[in-house]
C-alpha cells in the first residue's frame, strides 16, 4: 500500500525539496474545494486539531494546539501514539505529512484510522530534512518528523522550525527528543492483552500509560491509561477486565 502523497525513494538529494513542494501543489488541487487547512468543527475556534477521546482527556487543550511543537518519546508504543495523533485530525479534514520514516506501516496507519488520502510521505529527506519539513509546514496542518537526531539538526534550526510552525498555525510532531517542545508525550508500562497462562492465545491489544508533560501542565505531568492499539487497531479506552501480560512476556511468546 502506497500513500498518494509519497515521495519516491530514488529521488536524488538535490531534487527532494522540489519534489516536496510539487507534492504540496498536487495536494492543494483537491483541497481547494474544502480549504487547505482543516475547517473548524461546530463549537471549535479552529485553534486545536482534534485527537482521539482517550488522548483528549490528558492533553491541556483537549487536542493539538495549532502553532505548537510536540515531542513523542521513543520506545514501545511510539508509532501507535503517532497514528493516534494523526487519525482524528485527518478524519476531521486536516492534511498531514510524515518525514523520515521509510518503515512506516501504512496498513497499520489505515487500521488506526489515518486517512491515507490526506497523508504526504517523504521517507528519505537526506540532508534536506529541515528544508523539507519547513516546506510541508507551509501547506499542511500537521507534520511529523523522524531522524532529526541522526541528522544532527541544530538548536537554531529547531527554533526556526518552531517559529515557522507558530506563524503558519501548523503542528509539528517530533518523533524523538526535541528540546524546547511545548509538550512531551511518552508511553510507559506497556502490557499486551490476550495472552493467558504460559503464553497461550492471541495478542489483541496493548495497554499503555501515556504520560504528558509540558506547558499548561503541572510539573509532575499527567498520565492516562488506554489501549494503543486497541482491538480495532485504533486507540481505545482501557479494558479494565482484560488479562494483561508484560511486554517482555509477550515478546517471548511471539518468538
Amino acid at each position: 500500500m502506497v500513500a498518494p502523497g509519497a515521495v519516491p525513494a530514488g529521488v536524488d538529494a538535490a531534487s527532494r525539496l522540489e519534489v516536496a513542494r510539487g507534492l504540496l501543489r498536487r495536494m492543494e488541487r483537491p483541497a481547494r474545494s474544502e480549504g487547505a487547512r482543516a475547517s473548524p468543527t461546530p463549537g471549535d475556534d479552529g485553534r486545536v486539531l482534534p485527537v482521539a477521546a482517550p488522548l483528549a482527556r490528558v492533553l491541556p487543550a483537549g487536542g493539538l494546539r495549532r502553532g505548537s511543537t510536540v515531542a513523542v518519546g521513543a520506545g514501545p508504543g511510539s508509532t501507535s501514539l503517532l497514528f493516534a495523533l494523526l487519525s482524528a485530525a485527518s478524519a476531521s479534514g486536516a492534511w498531514a505529512g510524515v518525514v523520515g520514516r521509510p518503515d512506516l506501516g501504512l496498513l497499520a496507519a489505515a487500521e488506526a484510522g489515518v486517512r491515507l488520502d490526506r497523508l504526504a510521505l517523504v521517507p528519505r529527506p537526506g540532508r534536506d530534512l529541515v528544508a523539507v519539513v519547513a516546506a510541508l509546514v507551509d501547506g499542511l496542518d500537521l507534520v511529523a518528523v523522524a531522524g532529526h537526531e541522526r541528522a544532527g539538526v541544530r538548536a537554531a534550526d529547531r527554533q526556526r522550525l518552531a517559529a515557522r510552525v507558530r506563524q503558519r498555525g501548523a503542528v509539528l510532531v517530533a518523533l524523538g527528543a526535541w528540546p524546547g517542545a511545548d509538550l512531551e508525550l511518552s508511553c510507559t508500562r506497556a502490557a499486551w492483552q490476550g495472552l493467558v497462562g504460559a503464553g497461550a492465545g492471541r495478542l489483541r491489544a496493548r495497554h499503555v500509560q501515556v504520560r504528558v508533560r509540558g506547558r499548561g501542565i503541572a510539573p509532575d505531568g499527567r498520565t492516562a491509561g488506554m489501549q494503543l492499539p486497541g482491538g480495532s487497531g485504533a486507540v481505545e479506552p482501557p479494558a479494565d477486565d482484560a488479562v494483561s501480560v508484560p511486554l517482555q512476556a509477550a515478546a517471548r511468546a511471539a518468538v
